[in-house]
């Protein structure tokens, strides 16, 4: 299994080598680990829908379209003479290890999941050797995610509510603390106030075991199934969306409900 796994990787990489050379591809050949952030920050979006969607043929091609953004980028970081594939899978192998001192270490230990992560969280920040508790949490991750990474960090310390009601109390305190700034007038108040609701409801939500992303994401998809179903019911009434009024898309609407 391992062996013709290892093929397959071994046949990719000549294959995105060739791409690279200067018989290959035009376009594969003028990337850069810049110019494929975007790219590869957008498949692994993909592999987030494939698997809320429970489709694992999607979800096999695209990990693998991520696989070869992985190997490509650090080709490309070879190619500069910053370092190879093998040194990030070298590092990824021993980080594995590092970290996993209750399995390779010479007392095993068995520990929870809670335990393991809090055990991983604290080799990794003594390895980064950074200031500050939250230095782990990567800046770049959409704020929503960041949001809930920063509470579930917080409470590995203690600092957290005792359950979810006291979560739910602060989203209407924060709502009142909106409303508040609304009628003095004042927009910066406004904004920071209503960043805090959404703060408060990622807690919320976390503490009643649900992740934020995934569940907005399900909204998400919900929204559109119900808006395609309340544009083709529009459209089998003769109209399109630009003609129709409010009152006929709400009619559509409530009937795309039962569909």
């Amino acid at each position: 299994m391992a062996e013709h796994c290892m093929d397959a990787i071994v046949e990719l990489i000549d294959i995105v080598r060739t791409l690279r050379s200067p018989e290959g591809c035009s376009w594969d050949r003028k990337q850069t680990v810049e110019s494929l952030c975007p790219y590869m920050l957008e498949e692994a979006y993909e592999v987030a829908d494939a698997i809320e969607k429970k489709d694992m043929n999607l979800l096999r091609a695209e990990l693998g379209d991520l696989l070869l953004h992985v190997i490509m980028s650090a080709m490309i970081c070879e190619e500069g003479g910053m370092f190879s594939l093998k040194d990030v899978v070298n590092g990824i192998s021993m980080k594995l290890v590092r970290r996993h001192p209750h399995v390779f270490g010479k007392n095993r230990d068995d520990l929870s999941p809670e335990e393991v992560e809090k055990q991983w969280e604290a080799i990794k920040a003594f390895e980064k050797k950074k200031e500050g508790f939250f230095s782990s949490v990567p800046s770049g991750m959409p704020a929503l995610q960041t949001a809930w990474r920063i509470q579930q960090r917080a409470s590995e310390v203690g600092f957290d509510w005792p359950d979810a009601s006291g979560a739910k109390s602060k989203i209407f305190e924060e709502f009142e603390e909106f409303e508040a700034a609304i009628e003095n007038g004042d927009t910066d108040a406004q904004k920071i106030e209503f960043g805090d609701i959404l703060f408060s409801i990622v807690n919320y939500c976390r503490l009643l075991g649900l992740e934020p992303e995934a569940v907005l994401r399900m909204s998400n998809t919900k929204f559109i199934e119900r808006f395609t179903q309340m544009e083709r019911i529009l459209a089998e009434s003769g109209c399109s969306l630009d003609e129709s009024d409010t009152d006929m898309m709400e009619n559509a609407w409530d009937k795309a409900k039962f569909l």
